[in-house]
């Protein structure tokens, strides 16, 4: 028997300890996350230092994403994404130990921020590359549903923590939680059977040609190249923004830290009910179908965020743009881990990372300045508006309509097997393709 048949064999066990590392690290970095942010909020009450926190949150790991890809290529993704979570670790621990020996300088800060996020561009691409080695291709949406709707649990319980021990001890002990559950997710992830890639051990290519053969791999993908486009007006339009929403909080509502931690909780639960929706009665509803609607649904709740007129309208607009979140990540991940190569998985996840992590610092290096300048209302407004009119071009240009075919081609095909006319998957999407030739 195989290594691959072993780890199918026993894909249930992979998948439990799987997931329960991965919400164990999960829960210790989104209250350091959410602390931090707060933290930079309270401290200054500036749109400029949060654009700040934002580009050191995001832009190292948009630079490391694609070295971090090439690196899942090459090597066991297990062991890659305990040294990634380690490291991290690591950095956190060094960061307490300085604030409680009183350095609280806000570049020392957001230095180990920026640490973080270096550590983040080598571990995400690894971890959504792992997924379909351990997960069976039928299951993929299940199980991507299910991991969302487990974050977005995590995601409710993290900020009720972060304000609870940041408002009561400070923010050192949420960096010492931190450390705690890295090591717990380490642990966890030490007992997955995750198989090296037998292509690894065949590899004759260079770094330097593994990092070009996945930037030509999806400039020539017509689903991936759209989907990036998409993931890329999402995150630039209405993710940006949404960063300066503790900020509105702050400065028209109130500082009490009860004020924004209702806020991540409203938009936590949303993202549980998109998250057990998706991995249910969504399941087998059309991923590229999904991924449009739910854009759509985020520039309403953007454009609703900037009307509101008290905060319980604010909190409702929130819920929303939180519901749509799985409805658009977990489609967005499947279809990739479908239509990509298994051993491009690394360098394709790694360029979805580079859009995030980059569209989201861009993004705030225009929207935190403005929010001194203008009001954070119309801010919002304006990336909802911005969504829809750029969504509807995309979607209309011939290479959107042609995306979208071969998207639903390679989903009517049911994980390879013959659809109804008898054309394998490859086939489908390719005559998909060649309709626009």
């Amino acid at each position: 028997m195989t290594a691959d048949q072993t780890v199918q064999e026993h894909w249930k066990r992979n998948v439990a300890l799987f997931l329960s590392g991965q919400t164990v690290s999960l829960f210790g970095s989104m209250i350091v996350q959410y602390a931090v942010m707060w933290y930079v909020t309270f401290e200054t009450r500036s749109g400029l230092a949060v654009a700040l926190y934002a580009v050191a949150a995001f832009l190292p790991q948009g630079v490391v994403s694609i070295f971090g890809g090439v690196l899942a290529d090459r090597m066991n993704r297990r062991v890659l994404v305990m040294l990634a979570d380690g490291t991290i670790a690591a950095v956190t621990l060094v960061l307490a130990f300085l604030m409680l020996n009183g350095v609280t300088d806000l570049w020392i800060i957001l230095l180990a921020v920026a640490a973080r996020s270096i550590g983040a561009g080598v571990q995400t691409p690894a971890v959504q590359a792992m997924i379909p080695q351990i997960v069976p291709e039928a299951q993929l949406m299940r199980v991507n549903g299910l991991f969302q709707t487990i974050q977005s649990a995590m995601a409710l319980l993290a900020p009720a923590a972060a304000g609870a021990v940041f408002g009561l001890f400070g923010i050192v002990p949420v960096f010492f939680i931190d450390v705690v559950t890295a090591v717990i997710g380490i642990v966890f992830l030490a007992f997955v059977a995750v198989p090296t890639l037998a292509t690894i051990a065949e590899k004759t290519s260079s770094y330097r040609e593994d990092l070009v053969e996945g930037m030509r791999y999806i400039w020539t993908h017509r689903i991936v190249r759209w989907l990036l486009v998409v993931f890329a007006i999402i995150f630039l339009l209405t993710v940006a923004p949404s960063f300066i929403t503790p900020l509105m909080v702050a400065r028209s509502f109130g500082s009490e830290v009860w004020m924004v931690t209702v806020l991540e909780v409203a938009f936590s639960i949303g993202m549980m009910l998109g998250g057990v929706l998706v991995s249910t009665v969504l399941a087998k509803r059309s991923r590229i179908g999904l991924i449009i609607g739910s854009t759509f649904g985020f520039a309403v709740a953007n454009v609703g965020l900037g009307l509101s007129p008290n905060l319980w309208v604010f909190y409702a607009f929130m819920f929303v743009f939180g519901l749509g979140v799985p409805l658009f990540s977990a489609p967005f991940m499947t279809l990739v881990q479908e239509t990509v190569d298994p051993d491009k998985h690394g360098r394709v996840f790694s360029y979805v990372g580079i859009v995030m992590a980059l569209a989201t610092p861009i993004g705030m290096t225009v929207f935190g300045p403005l929010a001194d300048v203008i009001s954070v209302q119309l801010l919002l407004i304006i990336g909802g508006v911005a969504t829809v009119v750029v969504m509807v071009v995309a979607i209309l240009l011939p290479s959107g309509r042609a995306a979208i075919r071969a998207a639903n081609a390679t989903q009517h095909t049911d994980g390879g097997e013959q659809d109804g006319k008898g054309v394998p998957e490859g086939a489908a999407v390719e005559q998909a393709q060649m309709h626009d030739r």
